[in-house]
Parts: structure tokens; sequence; C-alpha cells
């Protein structure tokens, strides 16, 4: 039975506004916490319901500020998901910040995530997806087992470097950063990575488990697409998909939320997913959740990585 894995990254309000452009002033408290508060407990009942592990990517600097994101984090390593490092600061510019500076946001994300769970994380996620040799080598560096970074989507390069244009255009820069276009051609299926060129097949340690995308067209199946596009299309994405040896569906914790959770409506407004029900977001998942325990033996990606390890 081939392997699938179910993740999950905590990518806190803030970081939305940062991508829209949008000052940060327009969230509360609450709405800061809504994706720990409110969004993973709707996660895991999820995941319990179905009987399936999960990985939650987990940013530091959330877990150090609020105390409902360190126990939430506790309480589910202690339920058995596993929970991963999504960076320290989740900046989207994390590559270009020089060596030194990748390994000590890192380490420091390391001691969040150690101090929540008592347990060092094993595998890492880039903020943007957007990885590069200097983070590589700190992914190395600490003994990671896995990362799983690599996005080689086609729509999704381009939806995003047309919005980041207009945003620009509109004197609202996004902070979010287009990774280069060799990122395109990134192999779709898990792989060893070349140190010095991540995107690329090579020897490296750290094992590279990339986000689902389908042959050819290189088709995203992430909870945006799945929570907002037809279902027929998600049916024909998921079969396209069936000769590979494992299925990485990566979603956010905005993937269960909508406006009349808390939301400031200009933040509603540009998210468009976040129009979406949440009653209607989580009908579709569990029968995508369906669709994976029924085909696949479904594990957490530090399983995963310790199993593909040994064939690659």
């Amino acid at each position: 039975m081939r392997l699938a894995s179910i993740s999950v990254d905590l990518d806190s309000l803030p970081h939305y506004c940062r991508i829209h452009g949008l000052p940060e002033s327009l969230l509360d408290a609450r709405a800061r916490s809504l994706v720990h508060a409110v969004a993973v407990p709707r996660f895991r009942e999820l995941l319990d319901t179905l009987g399936a592990p999960g990985t939650f990517f987990a940013i530091g600097e959330d877990l150090e500020a609020d105390t409902i994101a360190s126990s939430g984090m506790r309480a589910a390593h202690e339920a058995g998901i596993e929970v991963a490092s999504h960076s320290h600061s989740h900046d989207y510019a994390l590559t270009r910040r020089g060596p030194a500076a990748i390994l000590e946001d890192l380490r420091r994300a390391d001691a969040a995530i150690l101090a929540a769970t008592g347990v060092r994380p094993e595998g890492f996620r880039a903020p943007g997806y957007t990885l590069n040799a200097d983070l590589y080598a700190a992914t190395v560096e600490l003994g990671y087992r896995y990362g799983s970074s690599a996005f080689p989507a086609t729509p999704y390069y381009a939806a995003k470097a047309a919005v980041m244009g207009a945003l620009s255009l509109m004197g609202r820069p996004s902070r979010s950063v287009l990774d280069t276009p060799r990122v395109l051609l990134a192999p779709r299926v898990p792989y060893r990575p070349d140190p010095a060129r991540p995107y690329r097949r090579g020897t490296g340690s750290v094992l590279e488990l990339p986000m689902a995308v389908t042959p050819a067209l290189r088709f995203p199946f992430i909870g945006t697409f799945a929570t907002t596009l037809p279902l027929r299309t998600l049916r024909g994405a998921w079969r396209s998909c069936r000769r590979d040896a494992f299925f990485n569906f990566e979603l956010h914790g905005v993937d269960v939320l909508d406006a009349t959770d808390g939301i400031p409506g200009e933040l509603v407004r540009q998210q468009r997913d976040l129009r979406v029900g949440a009653t209607r977001k989580l009908e579709r998942l569990r029968e995508i959740f369906g669709w994976l325990k029924s085909e696949c033996d479904v594990v957490t990606l530090r399983d995963a990585a310790g199993r593909l390890s040994a064939t690659l």
C-alpha cells in the first residue's frame, strides 16, 4: 500500500496580513490566536474521527508568545501528532538572510518546540515554501530527518506572481517572496537533494518530501484548492496521482476557518477561501481524508521519511 501524509501549516493571521499588504493592527488579540485556539482543535477532531495521524508545522515565536499555542502543541504531541518546525519567525525572506541568521532562526524554532512538546522536531517546512542552499545546509546541520518545502506547482507559481505584481501596483506590496523559477523543475516525488541546488536530485542527507502536485500540469493538491474547487476537479487530480508511492496533502490552519470566526472583513476580502463556510470546508476535507484512508497507509511525515529513505 502506498503512503500518504496530512500536514497543517499553522500560519497565524498576522502572516496573512503580511502576504496581502494589510496592517497587522487590523487584528485583535483573539484574531491573532484564532489558528491555535480554533483551527487546531478542529483539525484534531477531524483527524481523530478518521483515525489518521497528522503533522503540525508550528512557528517558534507563536509558541513563545501564546500559551494557547504552546499548550495546544503539547496536547497534540501527546495525542500522537507530529509537531515539526515551520521556522521561528516565519520570515518569507528567510533564504536571503545569510547562513548564520538562518541557522539561528531554526535553532530558536527547535528550542521553542522542545519547550512546548519535550522533543526536538525532526522535520522542517520553509516559510512560503522557499528553499535554497543556505537553508538546506541549516537543516543538515541541525540533523533534521526530512524537509517538506518543495512545491513545484506551475499554476500556483503563476498566480502568486500575478497577485504580488498587482499588490505592488496598488502601493500595498506583499512581504511574500517569489521563489526562483527553478522550483518548477523540482521532482514532484520524494528525493534526496543536491545540497548546492536543492531543487535538483543529489545525495543530501535530509530527504525532501514535496507537496502533492499532479503529473504533467503540476496542478497543486493543497488545502486552499481542496476546499474551494469543484469535487469533480479534485477527484480527477487525485486519480492522476494514483501511481505515486507517496501523497503529501498540505493544508493551513485557515483551511478550517471562515469569516464568522472573527476574522476582519478586510482580510476576508483578500483571502477569498475565508468566504467558504467552515462547516462546508470540514465536510470536504472529511471526504478527501477518506480517499487517503481507503487507498493509502496514512502516516506522519516523520514516519513517511523513515520508510522512504531506504528506497532513495
